[in-house]
């Protein structure tokens, strides 16, 4: 099993504030400064592809993570 790069309260909070209704490119500038505040590196166009994916927000937590997990590249 592989080990989660984010917590919980983490990807929570994260989550709270996209719903807040930010536009595509606002969301995924938030998504590359949350991934760089962890050592991860993720590109502009990346992020506002799992921005735009179905389910990304209005599914479970764990989807999100997964989303966030798959495009996060280690620095």
């Amino acid at each position: 099993m592989m080990a989660e790069k984010f917590s919980v309260p983490e990807l929570s909070a994260l989550r709270s504030e996209l719903l807040q209704g930010f536009d595509s490119k606002d969301a995924a500038e938030l998504i590359q400064m949350f991934l760089a505040g962890h050592g991860y590196g993720v590109s502009a166009e990346e992020a506002r592809n799992a921005v735009a994916r179905a389910g990304m927000l209005g599914g479970s937590l764990e989807t999100f993570q997964r989303e966030l997990e798959s495009i996060a590249l280690v620095m």
